[in-house]
């Protein structure tokens, strides 16, 4: 059985394809195409950018209003979850939580370049297949402080014009 294929469109940045791995992280992917199927995602932004890192969304719209999911539990080996083995390298997708293991909802990251030491401590469900170079335009983006509390953000919104599942086998 193939993993399920999505399209990630990115307004004035171009288009995505990842492929996800519901044998990693069962309920992970369940969730996010859960979401997707809700278009959940549409019009939110990727809020958080660091070049040589990751760019995260999911979870803002441009005028930064919180939309809300429900959590899920974190299917990573340090919480217990020992069959996902999937490591952070450049292009994988993966679930943004709290220090909370239990905290993932809707945000999630894409890795800009390899992180070794996010392995086993967050929940990968996911690699871009086509259109790292997206991932790449989004990483370079100008970003600065919003408010006092939120460093990376990108200074022109990058929104998630859609996701959508293409192929589900």
């Amino acid at each position: 059985m193939a993993n399920p294929i999505i399209e990630i469109k990115v307004t004035n940045f171009g288009t995505m394809k990842a492929e996800l791995y519901p044998k990693l992280a069962p309920k992970t992917v369940e969730n996010f195409l859960k979401l997707i199927e809700e278009k959940f995602f549409d019009g939110l932004i990727f809020h958080r950018v660091i070049k040589g890192f990751m760019i995260q969304g999911g979870g803002y719209n441009a005028q930064f209003e919180h939309k809300e999911a429900p959590s899920i539990k974190g299917e990573f080996a340090a919480n217990g979850w020992v069959q996902n083995d999937l490591k952070h390298t450049a292009g994988v997708l993966s679930m943004a939580r709290t220090s909370n293991p239990d905290s993932a909802s809707s945000q999630f990251f894409i890795m800009h370049k390899d992180s070794p030491h996010l392995d086993a401590q967050y929940a990968g469900f996911g690699k871009v297949i086509e259109g790292i170079e997206v991932v790449n335009k989004i990483a370079s983006v100008k970003t600065g402080t919003l408010g006092f509390y939120m460093a990376d953000v990108p200074r022109e919104s990058v929104v998630i014009e859609s996701i959508r599942l293409v192929n589900e086998q």
